[in-house]
């Protein structure tokens, strides 16, 4: 029989030993130029993260998600309940994107976009290693007894990750409840507002279980995405990838001889010297193939780079490639697949332009009231109305009031004449109509409204009004 390759490290996922138990993973502190690119795209990227819920666009929150009171704002502009399917169709744009990317990319998102790999891999990392140091030293410390250095180091690190954590859950906060009711809130104190706090330290203690503790397991297990990629991906994808043909060959991987040459041995360009096992944040060995762990970081592409230059063996072992490139030397191609992806992409996006160009600032409801026909009022026939005026606008309406346009009759709110609509806010009530039933030619006629503010039309809407089928 043929000698079929080792699958064995399919059985189990990379963080977790031969018993069972959790592997914890201690990467080497990650170099080299596409570590460098990845800073600065997450430091860019965490700066908009922090700053959504406080930047304010014509006075909206830039970015919310008040999702108990089902209102969100998505790049300023602000979405009540009944937008729901506006922000519904913003939420599969975004998806339809992200497969996308993944078909031609990969999981490249999950490396260079994903707060949760931007925050555990470019704040919290980072800090560890300031603290404790590289991968050896990580190690050491892990297995030395508790003494004064291990008490000092471990304590000062979980104290910052617990005020880090802290601060992003008021970020997180931010985005849920709106920043200004957060600064409202820290200057009320927390004693008048004991819910949202203990929400808060919810939060925190989320945050400082995910970054402190749960860390790799977070792509690993609890990430749908990374089980969707199984299915998105397939030879034409670009991923982070190992090239088995260069650095396999005739013979297999061996240990570096500066005395020999490989070309003629018919030994790989791979020298097994395993740090891109090292370096990797999920623990995974990239030379196995494509693998749900990997989150396409690029820090195993940065430390085969190093290694390759420093024996004389040329860069890009490791690096962004299709399977179909590395095994059959063809190109990258646009598949029927991805332009497939992108027509529905565009179509998409087509359809929420269109949405947000005709949706309205105010909205006006006027639905006749459950239960109830009509009325005879002496020559005329009366309707009772529900009404609701939605403000999404940043402005007081302080003199509204409605007016009958397309038929004669008699427009009146109960209990009140002219009233207002507070900016972000609703006003409801009852309202009759009263119309002449000679005016009235069906049973169910199609009326008009408009809504004013002050002399200013802001919105007109229709209705239905009921009569009997003959005025004998």
């Amino acid at each position: 029989m043929p000698n079929l390759p080792d699958e064995s490290f399919r059985d189990s996922i990379g963080t977790i030993d031969e018993k069972g138990q959790r592997k914890f993973i201690f990467p080497k502190k990650p170099s080299g130029k596409f570590y460098d690119y990845r800073k600065w795209v997450s430091y860019v990227l965490l700066l908009i993260l922090i700053a959504n819920p406080f930047l304010k666009v014509n006075g909206n929150q830039f970015m919310m998600f008040n999702v108990l009171e089902r209102r969100f704002n998505i790049f300023g502009f602000p979405f009540w309940p009944q937008d729901f399917y506006i922000f519904v169709l913003f939420m599969i744009i975004g998806v339809v994107f992200v497969i996308l990317f993944t078909v031609i990319f990969g999981r490249i998102f999950c490396g260079w976009i994903c707060p949760q790999t931007i925050f555990l891999e470019m704040v919290f990392r980072r800090i560890e290693y300031w603290i404790e140091g590289d991968r050896g030293a990580q190690i050491r410390l892990s297995k030395q007894e508790w003494n004064a250095e291990k008490i000092r180091k471990k304590g000062l690190k979980w104290l910052i990750f617990l005020i880090i954590s802290f601060f992003i859950a008021n970020v997180f906060l931010a985005y849920l409840i709106s920043s200004d009711e957060l600064f409202k809130m820290i200057e009320d104190g927390p004693k008048n507002h004991l819910g949202t706090l203990i929400a808060l330290l919810i939060f925190t203690g989320v945050f400082y279980f995910i970054f402190a503790w749960f860390r790799e397991q977070v792509c690993i297990i609890a990430c749908p995405y990374g089980r969707l990629q199984g299915v998105l991906l397939d030879n034409k994808s670009i991923n982070v990838a190992y090239d088995f043909v260069r650095g396999e060959k005739e013979t297999g991987r061996a240990k570096f001889n500066k005395n020999e040459d490989r070309s003629t041995t018919g030994k790989g360009d791979c020298i097994d010297c395993k740090l891109c096992v090292h370096v990797c944040p999920t623990g995974i060995d990239i030379r196995n193939g494509t693998q749900l762990e990997c989150i396409n970081c690029t820090a195993c592409i940065d430390e085969c780079d190093t290694i390759m230059e420093s024996v004389g063996l040329p860069k890009g072992l490791i690096r962004y490639a299709s399977e179909d490139e590395i095994e059959k030397k063809e190109k990258f191609k646009f598949t029927t697949r991805m332009k497939g992806y992108t027509a529905v992409l565009f179509i998409l996006i087509g359809i929420l332009s269109g949405l947000l160009f005709l949706r309205t600032e105010v909205e006006a409801v006027i639905l006749r009231l459950p239960g109830q026909l009509y009325q005879h009022k002496g020559d005329n026939i009366s309707n009772v109305y529900t009404f609701k005026i939605i403000n999404k606008t940043n402005e007081d309406f302080n003199d509204i009031h409605l007016k009958l346009i397309n038929i004669k009759g008699t427009l009146t709110v109960v209990g009140q004449k002219d009233f207002k609509v507070k900016k972000q806010g609703m006003s409801k009530g009852t309202l009759f109509v009263e119309i002449n039933s000679a005016l009235l030619e069906n049973d169910k006629t199609k009326i008009k409204i408009e809504v004013y503010n002050g002399t200013k039309k802001i919105e007109t809407t229709t209705t239905s009004f009921l009569s009997p089928r003959s005025f004998d």
